[in-house]
Formats: C-alpha cells, structure tokens, sequence
C-alpha cells in the first residue's frame, strides 16, 4: 500500500480524499493545513463546481500538520499529493522531492515551462518521480478514445477537434492573474493541450486567434501544426460572459477508418449529453457502454496509476510530468499567439 500525504485542504484536497476512500492501492495516512479546524476533520466548507460538499471527517488514523515543511519530513510517507494553489506547487514539489517524496500533482505541474522544468529537475536529481494529475484521459470517453488510437484498430489518427468552454469563474478572484491561477489556458485549456501531446505528439508551432484580458488569453481557437502535415488539429477554449451554460467539453477524434465523437454541456437548468459515439468508415454507428462512474470515479483511476508507477518505479503514460510540462508549454505559445497575431514556433 503506498502511503500518501495531502498537501492542501481545498476543493481539489477534498475530491482526492474522498478518492482515497475508494483506493485499493494507496492510502491517505496524513495531511498538512494551516487551519486548526480543517487539522480537526472540520471540512464542512468546502465546495467546488462538481462533486459533494465538504463534510467533517474522521481524522484519527491520520496525522495532521499545520506545515508542508513538517510534512515532507514525515518518513513514513511514500508520496506528497500537492494540492495547493498553483502558485506554490513549484516549491512544494521541490521540498516533496528533496527529501527522497514522490510528486502526485494537481494540474497545472507549474504556471511556465521553466518552472515545470524545475521540478523536473528536481526530480531527476533526487531520483524520484514526478505525476501530474491530469484526470481527462480518465474520464470516460477520453479513456476510450485514448485506448482505440493505442490499439490501432481504426488505423492512426489523422485529425481532431477539441473544446472546453466555460462561463467566466468570478468565484475564483485570481483566475486571469498569470502568476496565481494562470488564466484559461492554463487553468482550463490545459486538459485539451495534454491530450492532444498525448495523442498526436508535440506540435512544431501553433496558431490562435481569440479575445484577452489582461495579460492572458481569455478565449481562443487554435491550429497544432505538426511535422505530418496531414494531421488536422485544432481546439476552442477559454471563458464566454455568458452564465447560462457554465460548462461545455467534447470532442471529434478522426482516424483513418472511423471517426469518434463526444460532446457534454451543463446549462444552469441541467446537463444534456450526445454519448460516445463511433462512426465507422463502413457507415456503421457504434456506441460503445462505458462503464458507470461517477464525480470521483476518474481521480480514483488516477489515484490507481500513481501507486502502480510508483511500484513500478517508472511514470505511466497519462501521468508522465514532462507530457504535463508540454501541456504548459503548448497553452503559454498559445497564449503568445494569441497577443502576436503570428503563428508561434513551439
């Protein structure tokens, strides 16, 4: 059983322990606050934009710590899962590492490509291993069109179209600062970015074009080009003004000999879904039955493949921190583009 220490008791904090409940493999034996009454189980406070409520936990079986410092220095701890703000993941991890944790982060790894390189670094210097909690490749419809590009069996993918798309997040006052959250690329975006490098590669360059705020892209439309030039790749994402629908996602992924498509929206009214659907090149429609999840289902999947690669001692793919590191990279080129006006080498 690995054993695990939550850094930050927040809505993210939260929905990982509640994914710890559910692990066979790994096993939340600690946390570090700095709130006296979250040390005391009173998480009661917590809410996010999924998921249940925070509610008052049993803490017996765990110690608490009012530091990260104290934390790292725990030598019955395998792992820090970091689940602070992303500005402080940087020093976080490093600490984590420097005194022989493996790294399980949140999304984003950092909020640059030289900060991410810096945990990385960190890591290789120290031995240890860095994952990044990128969830979207498991949650449903991405873990099985990521599985169908691995097996081949439509032919290799030639293009793709991805969005996230949500209304402005003014329950998070830091979300367009660039040096706190990073803004919709790289808060938001990212999951796109990161499964787009997983499926297809690196891309050379990019192009965006979309609206600003501040000093970060607030909503754009991207062209990946990539040395194939016959790939066909682009993604919509950022924030719209308008609240009536909070939250869209979803896909097209074209393969040779089919093609997959996905789409989600919440609207302040309900949730409407067009399934998982393959449309095969025979002019066949499958839909494929995914198996039942819920809110939690995906980070306790994620969970499951951060106590494997660390047994294995060598990072799954869909955790791997430098594809995480590339997401970063992708979203801030993006970003450039979109302030440019000119594509961006990558």
């Amino acid at each position: 059983m690995i054993r695990v220490g939550l850094a930050g008791v927040g809505f993210m904090g939260w929905i990982h322990y509640l994914a710890y409940q559910r692990s066979e493999v790994a096993k939340l034996t600690a946390f570090s606050s700095r709130e006296d009454k979250k040390r005391a189980g009173d998480w009661r406070g917590i809410q996010g934009n999924f998921g249940p409520p925070g509610e008052q936990i049993d803490v017996s079986s765990m110690k608490t710590y009012a530091t990260l410092d104290e934390m790292v220095r725990d030598p019955d701890l395998d792992v820090i899962d970091i689940c602070l703000p992303p500005h402080l993941h940087v020093d976080a991890a490093i600490a984590a590492l420097e005194h022989g944790k493996h790294v399980f982060c949140e999304k984003p790894l950092a909020l640059n490509t030289a900060d991410c390189d810096k945990i990385l670094n960190a890591a290789s210097r120290n031995n240890r291993l860095v994952m990044v909690a990128q969830v979207l490749p498991y949650i449903g419809p991405f873990t099985y069109a990521a599985k169908i590009v691995a097996s081949g069996e439509y032919g290799k993918p030639i293009g793709g179209y991805f969005k996230r798309i949500i209304s402005n997040p003014d329950w998070i006052p830091d979300f367009f600062d660039p040096h706190r959250v990073g803004g919709p690329l790289v808060d938001l975006h990212v999951h796109d970015a990161h499964f787009i490098r997983l499926l297809f590669g690196m891309p050379e360059s990019v192009y965006s074009r979309g609206s600003t705020r501040g000093q970060v892209a607030k909503f754009c439309h991207t062209i990946f080009e990539f040395k194939d030039k016959n790939l066909a790749v682009a993604a919509s994402s950022g924030t719209l003004d308008q609240s009536g629908r909070p939250f869209t996602h979803g896909f097209e992924l074209y393969l040779e000999k089919a093609t997959l498509q996905f789409e989600f929206a919440g609207f302040v009214d309900g949730a409407e879904t067009m399934p998982l659907k393959v449309l095969e090149s025979s002019g066949k429609v499958v839909r494929p039955e995914l198996p039942a999840a819920d809110d939690v289902s995906a980070f306790v999947d994620e969970i499951r493949d951060m106590a494997n690669s660390v047994k294995q001692g060598k990072v799954l793919p869909c955790l791997d921190g430098s594809l995480a590191r590339d997401a970063i990279h992708l979203c801030l080129c993006e970003q450039e583009s979109v302030f440019a006006g000119k594509p961006i080498a990558t």
